[in-house]
């Protein structure tokens, strides 16, 4: 595939890219990831519950689940559920890929294609 640029097209990807970055949804997106990396314990448990998760995953695998991974990993569960730092950083993920898609669902029928399949295939 071909690609087309053109100093116009450079100057208002650019400029759609800054209005992103400064957008509320990535502007607080920033906010909880800064604040989630300075949080110590929060990526502690983030680490166990990521940890806990895989041993489950490969347990099943083998179809060897015990209960005590299972409860293990709801309670890791829980405490990061109950985690401020790690709640507000998830949600404001999710906000991050809500406005994302509201902005893909904008270009999309602005250009009457769906766009974001059409950039991944431009990328590859």
């Amino acid at each position: 595939m071909q690609t087309v640029s053109s100093p116009q097209l450079s100057e208002a990807t650019q400029s759609l890219i800054d209005n992103l970055l400064a957008s509320e949804a990535f502007s607080h997106y920033q906010q909880a990831h800064t604040r989630f990396n300075a949080d110590n314990e929060a990526q502690a448990l983030m680490d166990q519950l990521s940890k806990s998760q895989a041993r489950v995953r490969q347990q099943q695998a083998k179809g060897s689940v015990n209960q005590a991974e299972i409860d293990s990993l709801r309670l890791f569960q829980q405490r990061a559920q109950r985690n401020p730092v790690i709640m507000e950083y998830i949600q404001s993920q999710q906000e991050a890929v809500n406005f994302l898609r509201e902005i893909n669902t904008e270009i999309s029928e602005l250009l009457g294609i769906n766009f974001a399949t059409f950039a991944n295939h431009a990328t590859c």
